[in-house]
């Protein structure tokens, strides 16, 4: 059906009326649907000219696609996520027939300006009650963007949209070797390392999603794919400073330690309280409390420069894969490898930052270098931990969070690197303790530290003064406790003391 006009008839049933818009990967078209009389969205999946070239694997690869964005959508009913109806599987692509939601796109309202917090808050926990459905669902959408958000007439609320690539529990990944899953800006760190899919990576999208529509720029982005990447991974993301109360849930979910973000729940508490904090007691057990005031990057670590890092991503390209690339148009107007086919999206005319003169952060929270490298140091001791080998109400200096899906042989290369300037450090199991986000090997040190503060002293003892290489938390059995974090920042803040 290249070449759709309108007036063509789909399948026997759908009238095309208007092109909505087009992009990389197809047109999105307004339509009527003949047989229950109604206006729909009608998404016409077609191949990018790359993927056309590449031949008909390429195009069974994105037929396997569209297939599962049909899939993943119709398992999750939620206002905030588009619904999906149907779908027509025919040659030489196919179409996938969608709610239609004639509102502008986040992406479209952010190009007047930037928006007030208030305004940013109460449609960014739209979208975060749509991916807490998607999460709910087993599904991780991977692409949350300005493009990927429509609004519904008159912006009374905000629709999730484009799950091309998310990664559904139990399929088997669509895969491009050397393929860039998502936009390079909104992909979190640990996604870029290679980490499995998990919740924490979609927020971190949502965090600088929101970062963007309240300070008028992309904080990451950069003038190439690959030095984009390579700031995530290593660049302070710059304090915000339009975003009002908005700013201090920014800086504590903008964190590169997935372990350390807020999970879904907390951070809608913290945005609930920041979209209306007179009406909210400010107490310090507040999930809210412990926001740093500012940012202080990790001194550069050992052995590691900045084009040995973006060489480092350029050969590894593969851990990216999981998705099927499509195309993305950077600001410079270039095109390179991504995971969205929003037919939407188009290059942003928001500002670019303004030049930083903060030193550069380290990209995991390693204040050591690259795990690959190898240090001079101990050998690895035994770091299988056994349930209770920390009594519950003991503080810890938390210096890094591993996956536990990623194995236990990255998460040694990872403690070997960190015990060569930290001797100290040991891992345990994040199940064990209701505190801390699950899932997770954190590597630590524990020396009877008396409170938070105290364990952040030990972290700038070792030259480790920003949140994103060494936080103070706190055991515990109870997940009322999982705002116990102390950051480093004026020698500790947050919820540095229990009550």
């Amino acid at each position: 059906m290249a070449g759709a006009q309108p007036g063509q008839i789909i399948d026997d049933r759908f009238e095309l009326l208007a092109r909505l818009g087009a992009g990389g990967m197809g047109t999105v078209w307004r339509a009527r649907d003949l047989a229950l009389h109604r206006e729909v969205a009608l998404k016409e999946v077609r191949p990018a000219d790359q993927m056309a070239r590449s031949g008909p694997d390429a195009e069974r690869t994105l037929r396997e696609r569209v297939l599962r964005e049909a899939r993943a959508l119709a398992r999750i009913d939620h206002p905030n996520v588009v619904r999906i109806y149907h779908i027509v599987d025919i040659e030489p692509h196919p179409w996938l027939v969608m709610e239609l939601l004639p509102g502008n796109s986040l992406e479209a309202l952010a190009r007047r300006g930037p928006l007030p917090p208030a305004e940013a808050i109460r449609l960014g926990r739209d979208v975060l009650a749509g991916l807490r459905a998607a999460h709910a669902a087993g599904i991780h959408h991977r692409d949350v963007k300005p493009a990927n958000v429509l609004l519904r007439d008159g912006g009374s609320s905000a629709v999730l949209t484009d799950f091309g690539i998310a990664a559904v529990a139990g399929s088997t990944s669509l895969t491009v070797t050397g393929g860039i899953v998502g936009s390079p800006e909104y992909i979190a760190p640990e996604r870029i390392r290679g980490a499995p899919d998990h919740p924490a990576a979609d927020l971190w999208s949502l965090g600088v999603m929101l970062y963007v529509l309240t300070e008028g720029y992309s904080p990451l982005r950069r003038g190439t794919t690959l030095a984009t990447l390579s700031a995530v991974l290593e660049d302070p993301v710059p304090p915000p400073v339009r975003s009002g109360p908005l700013g201090d849930v920014l800086r504590i979910l903008l964190v590169k330690d997935p372990a350390a973000r807020p999970d879904a729940a907390r951070l809608d508490a913290m945005l609930a309280h920041a979209q209306a904090p007179s009406q909210t007691p400010q107490t310090p057990q507040a999930a809210w409390a412990y926001a740093p005031t500012g940012t202080n990057a990790v001194p550069p670590a050992r052995g590691r420069s900045r084009s040995a890092l973006v060489a480092g991503i350029a050969a590894g390209a593969v851990l990216l894969a999981g998705g099927i690339t499509a195309a993305l148009v950077l600001p410079g107007g270039g095109t390179e490898a991504n995971g969205s086919d929003d037919p939407t999206t188009t290059p942003s005319d928001t500002a670019e930052p303004p030049p930083s003169d903060e030193p550069t952060a380290d990209p995991t929270g390693d204040p050591t270098g690259d795990a690959s490298e190898e240090p001079t140091a101990e050998p690895p001791r035994e770091t299988d931990p056994a349930p209770g080998d920390i009594a519950p109400g003991t503080w810890i200096a938390q210096l890094f969070s591993e996956p536990v899906a990623t194995g236990t042989e990255v998460r040694d290369q990872r403690l070997t690197a960190i015990r060569a300037s930290v001797p100290e450090a040991d891992v345990l199991l994040s199940d064990d303790y209701a505190s801390l986000n699950p899932g997770y090997w954190v590597i630590y040190v524990s020396d009877d530290f008396d409170d938070g503060t105290d364990a952040v002293e030990f972290c700038a003892e070792h030259g480790l003064t920003d949140g994103n290489a060494c936080v103070g938390r706190y055991l515990s059995d109870s997940a009322n406790d999982a705002d116990l974090i102390c950051h480093p920042m004026d020698g500790g803040s947050g919820r540095c003391e229990e009550d």
